[in-house]
């Protein structure tokens, strides 16, 4: 509902809901798996706050996509990828840096890493696979429903 109150239709929070939840369980599930962790009460919170964070940046990308068609007149096409290009280094900055400060939990052993690591290991390898999928999916998921004739709100 909030998302809706932002852009004022459907569109694009589907777009940042769909493209958060094809991108963010892959990593996260995936390092689980890898690591042997099961999936925990820690893991489900950790999956909660990686889920914050995607539609954070999603919304970012969104927001800016609207804004160059907005204010400097951007074809579709051209606006996705100029955002893509110029949002990358925030929005790159913001997940280095969740997952630099996760990154000593995730590989922890010590005692009380039990409930910890599982935490940590969701979101440092969601956010990585974030970063690079989401890259890929939520311009093209954007692309397929913005059109030329949209009343866009930045």
């Amino acid at each position: 509902m909030i998302l809706f109150a932002l852009y004022d239709n459907f569109k694009y929070p589907v777009v940042i809901l769909v493209g958060v939840v094809l991108t963010v369980p892959v990593g996260a599930l995936l390092a689980l798996k890898l690591t042997g962790t099961a999936f925990s009460a820690s893991s489900a919170l950790g999956l909660l706050a990686l889920i914050g964070v995607s539609v954070e940046t999603a919304v970012i990308l969104v927001s800016y996509i609207n804004k160059l068609r907005i204010e400097q007149g951007m074809d579709i096409r051209t606006a996705t990828r100029e955002a893509s290009l110029l949002r990358l280094r925030p929005i790159m900055m913001t997940a280095l840096v969740a997952c630099l400060g996760l990154l000593p939990a995730a590989l922890s052993t010590g005692i009380g890493s039990d409930t910890q690591k599982p935490f940590a290991i969701v979101i440092v390898a969601g956010l990585v696979s974030r970063l690079f999928l989401g890259f890929f999916v939520n311009p093209v998921l954007y692309q397929i429903v913005a059109r030329e004739g949209d009343v866009l709100k930045v």
